[in-house]
């Protein structure tokens, strides 16, 4: 199994930044859970934790680069510069608004400012904030209400203002 060392370097910094205590993710052959039984200091150096574990479930691991033939691999599509995708920084559920029967934090065509709360992403009973990083209006909601979603899974699609 490969492992993408700067990936992960990211995804603990995150982790410790969101200050989470414990992650789980899974896809087709890769298994990731990290436990943090401490904070560590933002910019920290991390060594592997004892509770993180990787187990493989193929011969391919998920995420690893296209095998060097030399063929060209689909090109992804090329973004917007315009446009900035907002994504879940954690394994959770997505809530549009503050309770059931609230409304929506924002809705398509509403215009955000930075530090305006999004959405939330509960993840192991806490209740997270998501705010917008820049000004600009909402093109996009992604995710369904109530509904699971996955680390780095698009919420919204913001234009820039």
């Amino acid at each position: 199994m490969t492992v993408d060392i700067d990936k992960l370097r990211a995804l603990l910094e995150l982790l410790a930044e969101q200050d989470v205590a414990e992650f789980e993710h899974e896809s087709e052959n890769v298994r990731v859970h990290i436990v943090r039984t401490h904070a560590a200091p933002a910019g920290a150096s991390y060594a592997m934790p004892a509770g993180m574990h990787f187990a493989a479930g193929g011969p391919h691991a998920a995420g690893a680069a296209a095998s060097g033939s030399g063929a060209a691999a689909a090109a992804p599509e090329a973004e917007p510069t315009d446009v900035l995708d907002v994504t879940s920084p954690f394994v959770g559920t997505f809530y549009r608004s503050p309770s059931p029967e609230a409304p929506s934090f924002v809705e398509v065509g509403s215009v955000v400012r930075p530090g305006q709360t999004l959405c939330i992403v509960e993840a192991m009973k806490l209740m997270n904030e998501i705010e917008a990083e820049l000004s600009g209006t909402v093109i996009e909601v992604f995710a369904q209400n109530g509904k699971s979603v996955e680390f780095g899974q698009k919420l919204f699609r913001i234009k820039k203002a």
